[in-house]
């Protein structure tokens, strides 16, 4: 006979909290749930939400600095410094060979866009300027879009929607619901404008680790994907293209990181870090 090995471990002194007996009525059900070890302790909950305010401070001075005629590249170096002076370290920085600290999409450009010196924002550009944070041993991950000038209408209302594709995935994040909850959420609101909700790249748990379990999909259905549970630390981070929602990887990127949309039309994305508690989520970086 051939047994399932569990994912939800019986805790070490044998007595089964009220947390304990809902995981495992789903697990039971044949849902899939979370590993003891993704629901973080106290102590590492603070030490992301510690990290998550060094994060959002990153992105606060991008917002005071960034503007028309300066290049993607200088942007990569407001993140570098001021990480560095405040004890903390880039998590992009050489991960799996990524050249710089931070990331910066622009327009078609979906997400892992390149600092360089030769990519100047233009008036009317959007960008997404997506950081992660490492603080003492802690990850803490967020981005945001910038408008440069003034742009077109479509694309401001690309922007706009993108966000809110993001805190309408928040809303549906309640104790015990499952990831499709989420991904249906934000796929229902971004359908309403016909736009394409990325299906290549998700969300991810953070906090210990750059990427973790689960993978937070933007579309699907609900009571699909791993339930999430008081304690769990991930990303919700809808790409939302103005047209189709596939992608390809930019064959001219020497190093295979930049993500395109297939009809070359612009694309959206903001990221938050999330806990998730008793009532709900609360953000630990934006």
């Amino acid at each position: 006979m051939v047994f399932k090995r569990r994912r939800w471990t019986m805790p070490k002194d044998g007595q089964l909290t009220e947390n304990d007996k809902i995981i495992m009525k789903w697990e039971s059900k044949g849902k899939l749930v979370p590993t003891r070890n993704l629901i973080k302790t106290p102590e590492q909950i603070e030490g992301i939400r510690q990290s998550g305010l060094v994060n959002t401070a990153v992105l606060d001075e991008v917002a005071r600095c960034i503007h028309p005629g300066m290049s993607t590249l200088e942007i990569d170096e407001i993140c570098y410094d001021y990480c560095k002076s405040h004890g903390a370290e880039p998590a992009c920085l050489n991960y799996e060979g990524f050249p710089k600290s931070v990331c910066t999409s622009i327009n078609e450009v979906v997400c892992h866009g390149i600092p360089k010196s030769t990519d100047i924002l233009r008036e009317g550009d959007i960008v997404n300027v997506d950081f992660t944070t490492i603080l003492n041993g802690y990850y803490a991950d967020a981005s945001r879009m910038f408008i440069i000038g003034k742009t077109s209408p479509e694309k401001e209302q690309l922007v706009r929607v993108a966000k809110e594709c993001l805190e309408i995935g928040a809303e549906a994040a309640k104790p015990y619901c499952f990831v499709g909850d989420i991904g249906n959420a934000i796929q229902r609101h971004a359908d309403k404008y016909h736009y394409g909700v990325v299906r290549d790249l998700c969300g991810h748990g953070v906090g210990l680790k750059f990427h973790e379990e689960p993978e937070v999909t933007h579309f699907g259905r609900k009571g699909t994907g791993m339930l999430l549970v008081p304690g769990m630390v991930f990303t919700i981070e809808p790409m939302i293209n103005m047209g189709t929602y596939k992608v390809f990887v930019d064959a001219e990127d020497e190093y295979g990181w930049e993500v395109i949309t297939e009809d070359e039309l612009p694309s959206a994305q903001w990221e938050h870090t999330f806990l998730m508690t008793e009532h709900g989520v609360e953000p630990l970086s934006w």
